[in-house]
């Protein structure tokens, strides 16, 4: 508590301090007791993941500043050197109550019938089965690596499982002493060796039914290649085996400007990545010393980066286990089947007919993703569809967008796709992408030098009676059919002619040598989403000042830009009342007074991660409501192309305004966010327990209510 008091004497809350915070949420949601057990399982392994990318682009960023010598203060008052400790420290802490709490699941999946067990625990004829599958199956695939004089340490390759094995010479008599003997040699004779868990075995394996008993029982692939170690390496008595695992770091490094090929490029640097520096070491907690020894050596890692681990390390398999165990329904949420939206909902009706009457709001997952998916079935196959343009950003495996340009192109339609090669870690799906579509005649534009395309939207251009016509589609996620089903986002439909222009602008300024355009409707990083927001904010102060109706809500996952927060405090300051719905790291640090006692930030963390952008602005009177690609962050303000835009439908805006009541309501998965820097659920107090994710499965708790928002509970 002490280091949180502390900080509250600074305007600001750490970017990296506050994502801890943010996953130290999601770790909360597998201790809930009140959560699907199944469903606590997978928020485990999201806890994992989810530090996985912390450590190998955040922390790997941090290291290089340290190499580099850069003591310079970031505008939270942190030098890397300082922010590493505290990071690190921090996340110490989280790894070891995310082991407590994976102890404890093992305990509640015990109870369930669902078993993960010690290979020596096993009785004789499932010890029997386990033995065949290794030698049919696992013992052909696995290499043993030596490491010493005449054979350098092999590469380690990042975030996969690997065994340090510790050996000595078998003695005269053969006799071959156990794994973890306590009589540890010199180290002049000791052996040295590593082998890579294959990762394109199943983690954990199925065991035999013991006699009659109904439990289902598990083991996990590197405890049983552990236990038959000694048939790769005869001869060598194996004294020590233990998982370890690899961090390194992940981040790009382009030089787009003197790249002839981009695709070619990023080829080779997704290549490079298997060689970045060194981040984090994680293994297990018994590790003999000798081990530990080669393997810090090896990677210069200072103890700090060490994270000694008690259990099996990378708990992202969970996912996999909770998403494959069959029979055991009561222990998940109930099956959620998006609905089609009811306003496109036509069979004697094409999309395009409809959109001429109306604009249309979906918000995915509670409706479903198809009706994206449709809009660009029909194009591709429309006659009357002379051009399809779209951004790329994230898109799913088997991807019906992908499969549905192909074709258009290949019927001689114009199509043009412009791919972000520099998605992070979908950079070879995305390739993959690009290459299908270029090979199918589609124009495939990788973005601008500098600048990631995170825009998300749609253009077709039509041919109709009375001259061509444009329809729109824009929205805060991407086109990928899987997040659809996990990710809440907001998209809206239109043909509006002046949205229709603005889309065809912008894609002229993305693909081609034009210069920005003065955009009717459309606000566009880098060129004036942050000053359109500020201009917007502006506005508010002043009707404040003035005695006019002043309020801002704003629903995004990220705010770390400092412009951006002191223009929120200038705000707060002048009387508007604003609420932030951040769903993970927040800069601004609210409830300050006379700096941001006007300003509340909740974080909701739940079945589905919150993902869309709405901006609300009262406006006087008249309110105005936004969706946007973009967060309030610095990359997405200044390095990124993003879009904005009105939501100006009264019907579709007061829709956009009840989706943003409904999180406000949330008293049981909302965070509020505190001057110390520290997150606690909001109180209920005598009000009724009210869940913002599953109120809105029902559409007509969304869809008809009031025009204004509500305000939140203070």
């Amino acid at each position: 508590m002490a280091n949180f008091q502390k900080e509250t004497t600074h305007r600001y809350i750490n970017r990296d301090l506050s994502w801890i915070e943010f996953n130290r949420r999601v770790l909360e949601e597998a201790q809930d007791s009140s959560t699907p057990l199944l469903e606590r399982v997978k928020f485990l392994s999201i806890v994992s993941t989810n530090l996985d990318e912390f450590m190998s682009v955040r922390v790997a960023g941090l290291m290089d500043q340290i190499r580099a010598g850069y003591t310079r203060r970031d505008f939270t008052g942190y030098a890397p050197q300082s922010l590493l400790r505290r990071i690190m420290k921090r996340a110490s802490r989280m790894v070891s109550d995310q082991y407590r709490t994976y102890r404890d699941l093992l305990r509640c999946l015990a109870r369930e019938g669902l078993v993960f067990t010690a290979y020596d625990d096993l009785n004789p004829t499932q010890q029997n089965a386990m033995d065949q599958y290794y030698h049919d199956l696992v013992f052909p695939v696995l290499t043993p690596m030596a490491v010493d004089q005449s054979r350098p340490f092999p590469l380690v390759h990042s975030l996969n499982m690997y065994l340090a094995v510790v050996l000595r010479p078998q003695s005269d008599g053969g006799e071959r002493a156990p794994a973890g003997a306590e009589a540890v040699p010199e180290d002049e004779d000791l052996l040295f060796a590593i082998l890579q868990v294959p990762s394109n075995l199943p983690r954990f394996l199925p065991v035999p039914a013991r006699g009659n008993s109904k439990k289902r029982e598990f083991v996990l692939l590197e405890d049983l290649i552990s236990h038959h170690i000694g048939t790769l390496f005869s001869g060598y008595e194996p004294l020590s085996v233990e998982p370890f695992r690899l961090t390194r770091n992940a981040d790009l490094s382009l030089n787009e400007e003197g790249a002839e090929d981009l695709l070619e490029e990023i080829e080779k640097e997704l290549r490079r990545r298997r060689w970045g520096a060194p981040v984090r070491l994680e293994i297990g907690r018994d590790v003999h010393p000798y081990a530990l020894q080669m393997l810090q050596e090896e990677f210069e890692l200072d103890e700090a980066n060490v994270f000694s681990i008690d259990g099996p390390l990378d708990l992202s398999y969970f996912m996999k286990f909770a998403a494959s165990v069959q029979g055991y329904e009561h222990l998940r949420f109930p099956r959620l089947e998006p609905v089609y939206p009811k306003e496109l909902d036509f069979e004697d009706r094409d999309m395009f007919s409809i959109l001429r009457e109306k604009d249309v709001l979906v918000y995915h997952p509670y409706e479903s993703f198809d009706a994206v998916n449709d809009l660009i079935v029909e194009a591709a196959s429309d006659p009357r569809v002379l051009a399809i343009k779209m951004t790329m950003y994230r898109v799913s495996g088997d991807s019906l967008i992908v499969r549905s340009l192909a074709r258009a192109a290949e019927a001689g339609k114009q199509v043009t796709v412009v791919v972000e090669l520099k998605a992070r870690f979908d950079e070879e799906r995305n390739i993959a992408w690009a290459r299908q579509l270029e090979k199918a005649g589609c124009h495939v534009v990788y973005g601008l030098v500098g600048l990631k395309t995170h825009a998300k939207i749609i253009l077709v251009v039509r041919q109709e009676q009375d001259g061509l016509r444009r329809y729109v589609h824009v929205g805060t996620g991407n086109y990928n059919d899987n997040t659809a089903k996990l990710y809440t986002d907001v998209g809206l439909f239109t043909a509006d002619p002046v949205i229709g222009e603005d889309a065809s602008m912008l894609f002229n300024e993305v693909t081609g040598y034009a210069e920005p355009q003065n955009l009717k409707r459309f606000s566009v990083a880098p060129t004036n989403l942050k000053s359109r927001l500020f201009a917007l904010i502006d506005r508010e102060a002043e009707n404040a000042r003035s005695g006019r109706p002043a309020r801002i809500v704003a629903k995004m996952n990220s705010l770390s830009n400092q412009e951006m927060v002191d223009k929120l405090y200038e705000a707060s300051q002048a009387g508007v009342r604003i609420d932030l719905i951040v769903r993970g790291v927040c800069c601004l640090r609210p409830g300050v007074p006379g700096l941001s006692e006007n300003i509340t930030v909740r974080s909701i963390v739940d079945r589905f991660l919150e993902h869309s952008r709405l901006f609300y602005f009262a406006n006087g009177g008249r309110p105005e409501v936004y969706l946007s690609s973009a967060d309030w962050m610095t990359r997405n303000l200044t390095r990124r192309i993003e879009l904005m835009c009105p939501i100006s439908d009264p019907e579709l805006r007061t829709i956009a305004t009840q989706i943003l009541n409904v999180s406000l309501r949330d008293n049981v998965k909302a965070r509020e966010l505190k001057a110390n820097g520290q997150y606690t659920r909001v109180e209920i107090g005598d009000q009724e327990p009210f869940r913002s994710q599953f109120a809105a499965q029902d559409i007509s708790t969304w869809k008809k209510l009031p025009a204004e928002v509500v305000p939140a509970e203070r």
